[in-house]
């Protein structure tokens, strides 16, 4: 598992360990949710999209890919 180092102000990050003290998990876990919430996609998770939505609408490469690219898009502005 990747390490990684953010700057954040102090009150933020007071909160963020209050709210994973509250909700019983950890800061890195709510990090991680909110990065999965926020449609942040692994190139692996990518591609997995690609093929799945090549398989349900029997699109070609670039169509599928243009799909899934709007698709992120859509869901981070949700």
């Amino acid at each position: 598992m990747a390490r990684l180092t953010i700057n954040i102000s102090d009150d933020r990050h007071r909160a963020l360990k209050e709210a994973a003290a509250r909700l019983g998990t950890t800061v890195g876990r709510l990090v991680e949710e909110s990065l999965e919430s926020y449609g942040i996609k692994t190139a692996s998770e990518a591609a997995a999209l690609v093929a799945r939505a090549r398989q349900h609408a029997r699109m070609g490469a670039d169509e599928a890919s243009g799909l899934a690219v709007r698709e992120a898009r859509r869901s981070r502005r949700q």
